[in-house]
């Protein structure tokens, strides 16, 4: 016999339902190209200190393909087109997009680059340099961290990236040298040994300070004869580069 309709059990349920639902796809696609013109906007305001009011157009490009809400907590996906850092699980960060789309837009990648990455986190940075080039090295220092970013990017496809559990202070010594390495999480020094692992004419972003100190994204950039310049971006807020030293 059919059970009975009970009209405050249905309601309940439907609550329920509604509410542990995601957004329709639809929705992730409306909220990331409101995304991408939101940072095509706080571009052209900090045109006088980037030097150009404009991003690379792949690296917009890049980040209108890579569905962001797959990087971060259940709870927070209606958030994940939002311009603002999130939290991640074991006290990390997926970092906000306007810092994500600058970074990459710093490195000037071209298609084959080799480019390092220290700090995988979610790995939505990785999926990024990986839309503008297949050779991308990621280095992830918490085993947990490490094992769910390596499952996610192969879930959505990004099967070419190689991930390693170790200290990114270190580098990836056997992979070097790199076009371009990124570090995402703050050092209140630039690692030498990545230093050491740049090519010629490569470029490495980093944020540099200590976790109570200002820290500022830095541009680094190796000549061809070994000499180093080096640009202060902007004032940047990180969680610290752990690991020995």
């Amino acid at each position: 016999m059919p059970s009975p309709f009970r009209p405050a059990r249905f309601l309940a349920t439907l609550v329920a339902a509604l509410w542990v639902s995601d957004p329709p796809a639809a929705d992730f696609a409306e909220a990331r190209q409101v995304l991408i013109e939101e940072l095509r906007a706080e571009r052209q305001r900090f045109a006088a200190e980037l030097g150009s009011d404009a991003f690379d157009s792949r690296v917009l490009e890049a980040m209108s393909r890579v569905p962001r809400h797959e990087f971060v907590k259940e709870a927070l996906k209606s958030a994940a087109y939002e311009n603002r850092p999130l939290p991640i699980r074991w006290g990390q960060t997926i970092a906000q997009p306007f810092i994500v789309a600058l970074m990459t837009d710093l490195l000037q990648l071209h298609p084959g680059d080799r480019v390092l990455e220290v700090g995988t986190g979610s790995g939505y940075q990785a999926a990024i340099l990986a839309e503008l080039t297949p050779h991308v090295y990621s280095i992830e220092i918490i085993p947990a961290l490490a094992d769910e970013s390596a499952e996610r990017l192969k879930r959505l496809g990004y099967t070419r990236i190689a991930t390693k559990l170790a200290d990114g202070f270190h580098g990836w010594p056997d992979q070097a040298p790199f076009d371009a390495i990124i570090v995402t999480a703050a050092p209140t020094q630039v690692p030498l040994p990545l230093l050491e692992q740049l090519k010629p004419d490569g470029r490495l972003v980093i944020p540099v300070g200590g976790p109570f100190l200002t820290q500022y994204l830095l541009l680094i950039t190796k000549h061809p004869d070994g000499r180093l310049t080096t640009r202060e971006i902007l004032p940047v807020a990180f969680v610290p580069l752990t690991g020995t030293r």
